[in-house]
């Protein structure tokens, strides 16, 4: 999907041609090709997914794992919270752009706004487009979201200095129904031996498949808040997460020296 948009209050990428081709037609490429590969779970609407944001050569493939579960319900999406971590600029909270649209090679995707609005009030959310500006963590999830879904409005949230309980309670607030669609992204262990880091990142997994917030930290994931607020509002609702895709760095492209865990897990409803 490519989309317009006549919004000066946009926010650019910022990690294209570094993380993901620049050109769109070798970016679109690649994500198809990548969503190919994947495996299509049974037609089952995931309210929730948790992706990795490495670059794609790393966790293409695992991050693809997760979005190709939207290729059954697409056209029944109209809005993504896709909330991740701040690695450049500290936050206090989680921070909300001010911008009205996001970029990628694909097109420009709108933000709701209106429904963005509906959070202003809570004390730890501040609106801020500095902590959005270089943030490559939800950027990456993007082109995925692009050639998956149909035309959809974003709810980006960059989480910095925030409790898990603080994280549930706008995922509550934004949760709302089946055309609304939570994304987490969040890699998992870093810069382990390759033996190691399969042993952390099995723990993580099983953690984040019990439900096991209070056992998640950065040190078994980047994106360790996020995930933890998911698992709380998603427990609460009686969700629980489903093993899409779980490998590292090691397996795909570099040493195994050093690498970085990287998982995928859908949420659903029964």
């Amino acid at each position: 999907m490519r989309t317009s948009s006549q919004s000066v209050a946009t926010r650019p990428p910022a990690v294209s041609g570094s993380f993901y081709p620049a050109d769109p037609d070798r970016l679109d490429a690649q994500v198809r090709n990548l969503l190919a590969q994947a495996e299509t779970p049974a037609r089952i609407l995931p309210k929730a997914l948790i992706a990795p944001h490495a670059g794609y050569v790393y966790s293409g493939v695992v991050a693809a794992a997760a979005f190709a579960t939207l290729k059954g319900c697409a056209q029944s999406i109209a809005r993504v919270v896709l909330i991740g971590p701040a690695h450049y600029i500290r936050v206090r909270g989680i921070a909300v752009p001010k911008a009205h649209a996001f970029a990628t090679p694909l097109g420009y995707i709108p933000l709701d706004v209106d429904v963005l609005n509906t959070i202003s009030d809570v004390p730890f959310v501040t609106r801020a487009d500095a902590p959005h500006a270089p943030e490559h963590a939800l950027e990456v999830e993007l082109p995925f979201l692009q050639s998956v879904l149909g035309p959809f409005q974003l709810m980006p949230l960059v989480v910095g200095d925030a409790a898990p309980q603080e994280v549930a309670e706008v995922l509550r607030r934004l949760w709302d129904g089946p055309e609304t669609l939570v994304v987490v992204s969040s890699d998992l262990s870093h810069y382990l031996d390759y033996e190691s880091a399969r042993a952390a990142d099995a723990e993580t997994a099983a953690a984040i498949e019990h439900g096991d917030w209070a056992a998640l930290g950065p040190n078994q994931a980047c994106g360790c808040l996020a995930v933890a607020g998911l698992l709380i509002e998603a427990g609460r609702r009686g969700l629980a997460g489903s093993r899409l895709a779980l490998c590292n760095s090691g397996d795909t492209a570099g040493s195994r020296d050093r690498v970085v865990g990287y998982g995928a897990w859908m949420f659903a409803h029964a």
